[in-house]
């Protein structure tokens, strides 16, 4: 199984089409978010799919159930595989979305979004913010609960994420650096050898890939990181 997805953070579909193309045949599963399906549309998605591509869809939905359901139904005709929304939402949210989901789509959900501080999160929940781990694994309980497939998590949270929630619900870590990469503007990241090894299922990796004067080149390298760790384990 191939357990890297990458980002397609890029202005157009022609962008992202040519950094496909680039990556090649072994690099098969893509993220793509709000900038470029927003400027692309639905046929970004389509066209991935046409290509045999799998598709993360990181739209992180956050409405009434009955808008989310309708948004996952055309997720599903679309052929994306994973799609995120808000946990927050709440659990009537959560159930009309896998309620709604068809094919092979699986509902990932967004606990606490890691630009929030505490105080930022005290102010929209108005109470006393005493661990955000603990905020993260109720929500994480919750999507569970409903019946939500997984979640998005940080490598360094996965482990322990692991212990409350158990096997066969999904982690996806974003952050990751492979070893000796630059950090750019991350701060809390794992290599991909920590992130498997701490329960993460999917590693999202983009700029030490995108924006490495090889992109598959620096692909495979990962992929070999992440087999040797598959292979001590």
């Amino acid at each position: 199984m191939n357990r890297v997805i990458i980002p397609l953070d890029v202005p157009s579909a022609d962008d992202a089409f040519v950094l496909v193309d680039r990556l090649g045949d072994e690099a098969d599963f893509y993220k793509v978010g709000f900038e470029l399906y927003t400027r692309g549309g639905p046929g970004v998605v389509r066209e991935l799919v046409a290509r045999g591509k799998r598709v993360f869809l990181d739209l992180k939905l956050h409405d009434i159930p009955n808008t989310v359901a309708r948004a996952v139904e055309a997720a599903s005709d679309l052929g994306a595989e994973l799609l995120t929304l808000h946990a927050s939402g709440g659990p009537r949210m959560m159930e009309a979305a896998v309620a709604a989901r068809s094919g092979d789509l699986k509902l990932l959900a967004v606990t606490v979004l890691t630009s929030l501080t505490p105080s930022e999160m005290a102010a929209v929940w108005n109470r006393e913010i005493r661990s955000v781990r603990d905020d993260v694994g109720r929500l994480a309980l919750m999507a569970k609960e409903a019946g939500v497939d997984g979640i998005v998590a940080s490598a360094l949270e996965a482990s322990w994420i692991r212990q409350q929630v158990g096997p066969g619900f999904l982690i996806v870590t974003p952050g990751i650096r492979p070893a000796g990469a630059d950090r750019n503007d991350q701060n809390r990241v794992a290599t991909p050898g920590e992130a498997v090894r701490n329960g993460a299922d999917y590693l999202v990796i983009g700029r030490p890939i995108t924006k490495a004067d090889e992109p598959s080149a620096a692909f495979s390298a990962v992929l070999r990181e992440i087999q040797e760790e598959e292979s001590e384990a």
